[in-house]
C-alpha cells in the first residue's frame, strides 16, 4: 500500500520506463565493457567460439543481476523512504531519483569496467580452455564432494601439508649440510691453532736448548781462570 501511494499510475509507468533505460543503459555499458577485451587472431576457432560462448554468458548474468538491483532501486521504493520529501515536493524527489540512478549506472559501469580489466577475465578464459583441455586427456574421474565436510578439507588440506613437509625436510637437509660444513671448518682450524702452538712451543724449547749450549760453550771456551792476574 505504501509504494503504491507513493506515485499515480501515471507517473509508476513514467518511473518504470525511466529505469528500464537505465538498464538498458547498463547492459550496453556491460556489453561494452567485455567487447574491450582483446582476443588473439592466433587462438584455433573452436577455442575462440568457447571464450566467446563465456563471455556472453558473463554478460548476461551482469545483466541479470544489474536488472535485478535496479529494481530494488525503483522510484516507488525510493519515494517510501523518502515519504515527507515525495510529498512535499515530488518533482523535486523524481529529479533527485534520476540523478540517484544516473550515479549508480556511472558506478557500476566503472566498477565493472575495473574488474573485468583487473580480473584480466580474458586470460582467465585461456586459462579455463586449458583446463578443459587437459580434463578431457586425463583418463580420471574428476574430484567430487564425498558429503563428509571433515574428509573432504582433509582432502583438500593434506597435500598442501605434504607440500610444506617435503619443503622444510629438504630445508632442514640443507642447514644440516651447512652445519657439517661449519662444523669441519671449526675443527680444520682448531687443528690448525694446535698444530701452530705446537711449532711455537717446539721452536721455544729448541731455542732454550741451543742457548743453553751456547753459554755451556762460552763458558768452556772463556774460563774464568784465564783473566786472573
Amino acid at each position: 500500500m505504501e509504494e503504491s501511494e507513493a506515485a499515480t499510475p501515471n507517473e509508476a509507468l513514467g518511473r518504470d520506463g525511466d529505469e528500464k533505460s537505465a538498464v538498458n543503459r547498463i547492459n550496453e555499458a556491460t556489453g561494452e565493457a567485455s567487447s574491450q577485451m582483446p582476443v588473439s587472431d592466433c587462438k584455433r576457432p573452436d577455442e575462440a567460439e568457447g571464450r566467446f560462448k563465456r563471455r556472453k554468458l558473463f554478460d548476461k548474468v551482469m545483466q541479470k543481476s544489474l536488472e535485478k538491483f535496479i529494481d530494488h532501486a525503483s522510484f516507488n521504493r525510493f519515494a517510501s523512504t523518502f515519504r515527507p520529501l515525495y510529498k512535499k515536493n515530488r518533482q523535486r524527489m523524481e529529479s533527485i531519483h534520476k540523478q540517484f540512478i544516473e550515479e549508480l549506472q556511472r558506478n557500476i559501469q566503472e566498477d565493472i569496467s575495473r574488474l573485468i580489466k583487473e580480473g584480466r577475465l580474458d586470460i582467465k578464459l585461456n586459462e579455463l580452455d586449458q583446463l578443459e583441455a587437459a580434463a578431457k586427456n586425463n583418463a580420471e574421474p574428476a574430484w567430487r564432494p564425498s558429503g563428509v565436510p571433515e574428509q573432504d578439507f582433509c582432502s583438500f588440506l593434506m597435500p598442501y601439508y605434504k607440500k610444506q613437509e617435503n619443503y622444510m625436510r629438504q630445508e632442514l637437509k640443507k642447514i644440516q649440510a651447512e652445519n657439517a660444513a661449519l662444523s669441519q671448518k671449526a675443527q680444520a682450524g682448531r687443528e690448525s691453532l694446535a698444530q701452530t702452538e705446537q711449532r711455537i712451543s717446539t721452536t721455544v724449547d729448541e731455542w732454550k736448548a741451543s742457548t743453553t749450549e751456547l753459554e755451556r760453550m762460552a763458558s768452556s771456551l772463556h774460563p774464568a781462570d784465564v783473566f786472573d792476574v
